[in-house]
């Protein structure tokens, strides 16, 4: 989603950002290393996560801060319901899904041997 949504807005964006490389990450995003790290926390549930939710408050206002968990509750909340429901991949997206994670190397992830290759 976030290369389409690059793409559309003609953004330059990393995506090795999800990789949690900080470089990437400041690439075409405002605030982008701060919010990789405290989605990293989020995510990860790692004991920094007051630290970087400070961090991120301290760089870019509450307004920011407030959004960024809101998108990040709101995807655990759809990642969740299609999980529960099966709803399966996209065929449309196979192509450039495949690409992303090759380019990602998201295969190195244990998590990997669970997803259906598309």
């Amino acid at each position: 989603m976030l290369r389409v949504s690059a793409l559309y807005n003609e953004t330059e964006v990393d995506l090795r950002a999800v990789n949690g490389e900080a470089e990437s990450a400041a690439v075409g995003v405002e605030f982008g290393p701060e919010l990789m790290l405290f989605a990293e926390s989020l995510a990860s549930r790692a004991g920094d996560l007051a630290g970087r939710r400070q961090a991120l408050l301290n760089a870019a206002g509450p307004a920011v801060l407030v959004d960024a968990a809101g998108v990040a509750a709101n995807f655990q909340r759809m990642v969740r319901i299609a999980d529960a429901i099966g709803i399966p991949v996209d065929d449309r997206s196979g192509e450039m899904g495949r690409h992303v994670r090759a380019e990602l190397d998201l295969e190195r992830f244990p998590s990997a041997a669970n997803s259906v290759s598309v």
